[in-house]
């Protein structure tokens, strides 16, 4: 038995398929496959049910599932022990826009008190191009939005915070529901090259909703902006629309239930300031809200 296969497990119970499982994980399918029959052969007991289209988990897979999970969760937070050690450096840190507006400058903020040696810098960017600069080694690592698709095997992703996706509109906007809200008047989208846009692109081509498209943009404030103005409707997390709209502005669900984005914090595994990034991203958390 290895952690990683237990990682691979995991990753397999999470996305429902082998196939899927080597796709988050930057691996082939038979690479998966053959994880899962040596941690079986190690467990003596099959862990999945075969039979169907799709691998379900056995009583055996199911029992193993929250032990595999303590384990895994007990290993990646063994970098964040070092964070009550005396750490000193300079962190060269990428943020998209609403991490910058919401969970990092409390977390930076608790990081210093901790640490005043630490030194930070902070570079904005969208989460795919803050990922290349992690990946290239011009980042230390990077705030960004769960990943879509493969992320490079040189790059680990850790979770802080979840957001909910509200459907943003003026007030006196016509429809009642996220579908008719949006339907009904000009879109205005979140640029389609960040991590975030593809997420909310795929799920109005999941749901069939035909979008009038008025304007793609970059910032999710000036998106904002522009529906206060009566310019048109979009999608936006929530904690970015209770930061820039006025309290009149028309809130709906997107989604039902509602789609969610995951935030979390990208780095290259064992790098040399690995201590200074656990202890950041427990800041992190504690900033988001646990």
């Amino acid at each position: 038995m290895s952690l990683r296969g237990l990682r691979t497990f995991l990753a397999v119970a999470r996305h429902g398929s082998f196939a899927a499982a080597a796709a988050a994980l930057g691996l082939t399918q038979s690479a998966v496959s053959l994880q899962m029959r040596a941690l079986e052969a190690a467990m003596r007991a099959p862990l999945f049910d075969r039979s169907r289209r799709s691998p379900t988990l056995t009583a055996a897979g199911r029992a193993l599932l929250p032990r595999a999970g303590e384990i895994v969760g007990r290993y990646d937070d063994l970098p964040a022990a070092l964070s009550g050690l005396d750490l000193s450096g300079t962190l060269v840190l990428g943020a998209i826009p609403t991490v910058q507006s919401g969970a990092l400058p409390d977390a930076l903020l608790a990081l210093r008190a901790q640490h005043p040696e630490v030194q930070v810098r902070v570079v904005a960017g969208l989460s795919a191009e803050l990922a290349s600069q992690v990946e290239r080694g011009d980042l230390d690592a990077a705030c960004v939005t769960e990943p879509i698709g493969r992320l490079p095997r040189a790059l680990v992703w850790r979770e802080f915070a979840r957001e909910k996706l509200v459907v943003i509109a003026p007030a006196r906007a016509r429809g009642a529901s996220d579908r008719e809200i949006l339907q009904a008047h000009p879109f205005i989208r979140f640029n389609r090259r960040a991590w975030a846009g593809r997420l909310i692109d795929t799920q109005l081509r999941k749901r069939g909703i035909a979008v009038h498209e008025a304007m793609e943009l970059d910032s999710l404030e000036a998106i904002a902006l522009m529906v206060s103005k009566g310019l048109g409707v979009s999608i936006v997390p929530e904690r970015a629309a209770g930061l820039a709209l006025p309290a009149q502005l028309m809130r709906r669900p997107f989604g039902q239930p509602q789609l969610v984005r995951r935030v979390g914090l990208v780095e290259r595994p064992r790098h040399p300031r690995a201590p200074l990034t656990a202890a950041l991203l427990a800041r992190l958390r504690e900033a988001a809200g646990g």
